[in-house]
């Protein structure tokens, strides 16, 4: 008899019949971090497969993993966090928001500026800041949609997909600007803009009209509120200094 390292139950043969644990571990080695790799990107229930799933059907799919089956795509955390990744490394390379800094800076002028620093930090690294807007989107989100029985959790779910699919339409054309030398960019970002808007409208009533005007509506404030947040903590330890 077997002793079970997890559960520490009896078993005979190779894996514990009481939680499934195997007595023996493989190693560590070059094959299992390429299956560690395949196992993420696979088509099956991969990175490629979610996003294929979420351009196709976003609001059934999202609804399909919260309230039934949570094993069919990415987890939305991993999701947000590769994309955001992904586009980090793309604005590295191609400078996509240089512009942008440097007409924030010419406006404050003062590079020791906390304010300059926030808004900065926050083009640098839209990717990850993203996660943090998501959060105001989601208080929005909730408020439009108050008569949903969708939780203020279950909408941060809906939002690091949607938002994370996003970035990767912003990141494809972010490369096709870098390598063109073309204003495609702005073409991105608008398309991103329709998706996560009609993604989000689809999620909580594809059949009405108005649900797409509230997602409008939720993320133009949202993406409002967080830069005043921003900004606003920013005065504040400038005021302070």
């Amino acid at each position: 008899m077997n002793i079970c390292k997890k559960c520490k139950c009896e078993f005979k043969g190779n894996y514990c019949s009481n939680c499934g644990h195997p007595q023996v571990i493989e190693r560590i080695n070059g094959r299992y971090i390429v299956s560690e790799i395949g196992s993420v990107l696979n088509f099956q229930k991969g990175f490629f497969f979610t996003i294929k799933e979420l351009l196709i059907r976003p609001g059934k799919n999202i609804k399909t993993f919260i309230t039934e089956d949570r094993n069919r795509l990415v987890k939305p955390i991993m999701f947000i966090l590769i994309t955001s990744l992904i586009y980090s490394l793309v604005n590295s390379f191609f400078h996509l928001e240089d512009g942008f800094i440097d007409g924030a800076s010419d406006a404050l002028e003062d590079t020791k500026s906390v304010t300059l620093k926030i808004l900065e930090w926050v083009q640098g690294h839209y990717g990850y800041a993203n996660i943090i807007m998501a959060v105001f989107i989601g208080l929005w989100l909730k408020v439009f949609f108050r008569k949903n029985h969708y939780n203020f959790f279950e909408i941060l779910i809906l939002l690091c997909f949607v938002m994370g699919i996003g970035m990767l339409i912003y990141s494809i054309f972010g490369v096709i600007k870098g390598l063109t030398q073309s204003n495609v960019a702005e073409v991105g970002a608008m398309i991103a803009f329709i998706y996560t808007v009609y993604a989000i409208g689809q999620f909580f009533d594809k059949g009405k009209i108005e649900s797409y005007l509230k997602s409008l509506v939720s993320y133009l404030l949202g993406m409002i509120t967080f830069t005043f947040v921003a900004i606003s903590v920013g005065l504040i330890f400038d005021l302070a200094k």
